[in-house]
């Protein structure tokens, strides 16, 4: 009998699991549906009908282009202003909602970052859509989840949805679903593969159905082996991981500098600063891919139409564009244009070899798209498993691993556990480490922390802070000066021993002025690393001005830990 029940309860649980999956895939798949119409609209209206009438061609030339960055940004600039988030490719916001906000994001910032994205990628921004996908897919499923009777649910269901925007962009479910668990969870769980590899294939099913034309890199030449090449490819990676570390690096510089610009003149001089210099490169290369999402000139690399030079010129004049782009305010995503600058450094490296032994170019740009974007984002199966969906072969799979993985490691040993996602959450004062684990990286210190905070201040004898230890049972206290800003903890090992006469002095004659504190947007993992490493019962936790605002202990990251494994395991 109760083998009946445990069965019938298994069976509706994950019903009902699937079912809300399913339907997050939906949502996150229609997004990513009428975001691609979207930016094929604005596409159309830019570059066939604007163009036309702006056209002004010298030498052979047309300087009618830049008009078209110029206009976009004209239009979006008011909804970036007032809306910060809808800046860049959206990944961190989903990443900051899902672990600090408890996978709030907001059904009206989708339709934003819709519209503004889908005008900057159209008037000629080279960002990419999928980031934005995510954003858009994980916001929509977001508002799904609000209505679900289990909170612990709402983080998973909007993960779904992200990983059903990426596989909607690409038509990758596979690489959909491994982004979410890569970017979000920072690593797999198994229990979560499944609801977010539903909604992953039927976000790609609803593009698949409507547009008929998924994304697919031309392969010339699958029969060739790579094997002979692995330490061309070890050595493809290092150069990678360099670069995408200090190309990462470049970018938040520049936005800082654009951030800057802002605040000293105006957010619309920055964005027209930013469009002025992708006209100017894009009207260049108007059909090579810089432009835009770049497929294109992707294509063009693997068919083996560009030389060298072209390659590494086309490499950097789309680094430099989409640094431009993105640091100066424009909407879109960094996933495409690191495909494109992987493929035509990769494509460039496979040139250059070929020169000295016999060699498959293809096979260096396919490794070189998945090192690039492996090193500046850190995930590295996401883009392993892409390239296999994208190319329709395994043939590539040693080399593209290879590459990916020591692209990776390299940057990651410079990063220190950030990305090009992170980064970006970290300059808000949000700190989240990939590669850590998970279960109390999902948890923030302000969900977490005690704020009926027992404090004593630095001037009162000792003898008070024995009497509040028996009477609360705190082993620790904080230490406050008078305008509340922690200079101390003290606790039971301090007091014992000491006599009556001690014991009147005040408590910053005993207090440890060696300690750790924590924020309020650090995670329930950095909280016990603290702890442990400082040998503290205690964290206080601390404002941007240093005052006390509550209190971590053990006992608060325990409970965060159980609470961490029944959001992530649901039910």
């Amino acid at each position: 009998m109760n083998r009946e029940w445990d069965l019938r309860r298994y069976v509706e649980k994950w019903s009902i699991l699937l079912g809300i999956s399913a339907i997050a895939g939906l949502v996150g798949g229609l997004g990513a549906l009428i975001f691609r119409l979207m930016i094929d609209a604005f596409h159309n209206l830019f570059f066939r009908r604007v163009l036309s009438e702006v056209s002004f061609t010298v030498g052979g030339i047309n300087f009618g282009y830049i008009l078209l960055p110029v206009l976009g940004a004209f239009l979006i600039a008011p909804m970036v202003k007032k809306y910060p988030e809808l800046r860049g490719n959206g990944v961190p916001e989903v990443i900051e909602g899902i672990i600090f906000k408890s996978g709030k994001i907001g059904a009206k910032l989708a339709f934003l970052k819709t519209l503004a994205t889908a005008i900057s990628i159209g008037s000629g921004a080279p960002l990419g859509r999928e980031g934005p996908s995510a954003f858009i897919g994980a916001a929509l499923d977001s508002a799904l989840a609000e209505r679900l009777p289990k909170p612990q649910a709402r983080k998973l269901i909007t993960t779904c949805g992200l990983a059903a925007g990426i596989a909607g962009t690409f038509n990758t479910p596979l690489a959909g679903a491994f982004f979410a668990l890569e970017v979000i969870y920072m690593g797999a769980i198994t229990i979560n593969l499944v609801p977010i590899f539903v909604s992953a294939i039927i976000g790609n099913a609803i593009t698949l159905v409507v547009l008929h034309n998924p994304v697919r890199f031309p392969v010339l030449n699958p029969s060739i082996s790579v094997l002979v090449g692995i330490p061309l490819y070890f050595f493809l990676g290092i150069i990678l991981g360099l670069i995408g570390y200090g190309y990462t690096r470049a970018l938040y510089r520049a936005t800082d500098f654009f951030d800057e610009l802002s605040r000293r003149y105006s957010f619309e001089l920055r964005l027209f600063i930013g469009a002025i210099g992708i006209g100017l490169i894009g009207m260049l290369f108007p059909h090579d891919g810089i432009f835009g999402v770049g497929f294109g000139g992707i294509k063009d690399a693997l068919l083996g139409k560009f030389t060298l030079e072209t390659l590494l010129i086309l490499a950097v004049a789309k680094m430099v564009a989409t640094l431009l782009a993105i640091s100066s305010g424009f909407s879109g995503g960094i996933f495409a244009p690191s495909l494109f600058i992987g493929t035509m450094l990769g494509s460039a490296f496979g040139v250059v070899v070929s020169h000295f032994i016999p060699s498959n170019v293809e096979a260096y740009a396919l490794a070189g798209m998945a090192g690039f974007f492996s090193a500046s984002t850190q995930a590295p199966l996401t883009q392993i498993i892409m390239i296999t969906e994208m190319s329709g072969t395994y043939a590539y799979s040693p080399g593209v691993a290879l590459t990916s993985v020591v692209a990776f490691l390299t940057a990651r040993a410079f990063f220190k556990g950030s990305s090009i996602y992170t980064i970006k959450l970290e300059k808000k004062g949000i700190r989240i480490k990939t590669g850590r684990p998970l279960i109390l990286e999902t948890i923030a210190v302000h969900e977490i922390m005690s704020t009926d905070v027992v404090k004593i201040n630095e001037k009162r004898p000792l003898i008070e802070v024995e009497s509040i230890i028996a009477h609360t049972g705190h082993d620790f206290l904080p230490v406050v000066d008078d305008e509340g800003r922690v200079v101390g903890i003290v606790g039971v090992p301090d007091i014992l021993g000491k006599s009556t006469s001690i014991k009147k002095l005040p408590v910053e004659r005993f207090m440890r002025r060696s300690f750790a504190v924590v924020t309020p947007m650090e995670t329930a993992q950095d909280a016990l690393e603290k702890i442990l490493m400082n040998d503290q019962n205690l964290l206080p936790v601390v404002n941007e001005t240093g005052k006390l605002i509550g209190v971590v202990t053990k006992k608060d990251i325990y409970r965060a830990y159980y609470y961490a494994i029944e959001g992530i395991y649901l039910w």
